[in-house]
């Protein structure tokens, strides 16, 4: 579904550190993947890659067994039909309502009417807010309007959706709501892949976790948590377990800082 080989991003020739360097992965259709890596370790180029928002300096990207770099521009929009998009700051039209917010994904690719009255209800009741529909965002809290920019990514059916920081202002409870509105949709067959800082989440889904540092891919576990578990033998020979890599718990040990974490747990007000 969606592949990279040997993938690396530089934006300037002479730049020392690129945003991707020579990245090989394959995310089968049907996957639930987070994405995690410290601000700056080449989460949002990843992305953009896979939406053609820019070509890959080497290597290639396949989506649905395209090569991106091959695809003319003209086809870009076609492409993107086929893959949902959830940001972080939800985007959505504060004057317009709830349905119509959604019923905007099918309106700019001129989706007859009909078909834009069977899909909008079809895509607010999965993410829960089919009582909502006539609603203002203003009038709803911030994981509701989350939902809707889920609703609207997923009202064209795509078969992959790429969410970028989804739960990044919402509090827990609201993050939860959202992560179990992303579980359905993938349930349903959606290739999933979510880029977070949300330590708990990843941790408690215990879903696919490719880990990004300085372009690179680092770790890739098919059912992880937001940092990787390492053994420790005590000297007495028995064994403890401990969240972080090697580095970090030997820092631990010897009583120094291990380098911090981002956090995605910041409030969501309701509205």
């Amino acid at each position: 579904m969606i592949k990279f080989e040997n993938v690396s991003m530089i934006y300037e020739p002479k730049q020392q550190n690129a945003a991707l360097r020579d990245v090989n992965i394959e995310i089968n259709r049907g996957e639930f993947a987070f994405l995690v890596g410290e601000s700056g370790s080449g989460k949002s180029t990843f992305l953009s890659l896979i939406l053609r928002e820019k070509r890959s300096t080497e290597g290639a990207v396949y989506v649905a067994g395209q090569n991106l770099n091959r695809i003319p521009s003209w086809r870009v929009p076609k492409l993107r039909r086929d893959i949902g998009f959830v940001f972080q700051d939800f985007r959505l039209l504060r004057e317009r309502s709830v349905f119509d917010n959604v019923a905007f994904a099918l309106e700019v690719i001129g989706a007859p009417r009909a078909q834009i009255r069977e899909r909008v209800p079809e895509a607010l009741k999965l993410v829960g807010l089919e009582d909502k529909a006539r609603r203002k965002p203003t009038e709803l809290s911030g994981g509701e309007q989350q939902r809707v920019g889920i609703a609207r990514a997923i009202v064209n059916k795509p078969s992959i959706l790429l969410a970028d920081e989804p739960t990044g202002n919402l509090d827990r409870k609201n993050s939860l709501d959202v992560m179990n509105v992303l579980d359905r949709i993938n349930q349903n067959g959606t290739t999933v892949l979510m880029a977070t800082h949300a330590h708990e989440l990843v941790s408690d889904y215990k879903r696919r976790v490719i880990e990004l540092s300085k372009g690179k891919i680092i770790r890739d576990e098919t059912s992880g948590s937001y940092m990787p578990m390492t053994t420790v033998i005590k000297q007495d020979g028995s064994r403890e377990l401990h969240f972080g890599t090697s580095e970090d718990v030997a820092a631990k040990e010897t009583g120094q800082d291990a380098p911090a974490q981002d956090s995605s747990e910041t409030k969501d007000g309701e509205q």
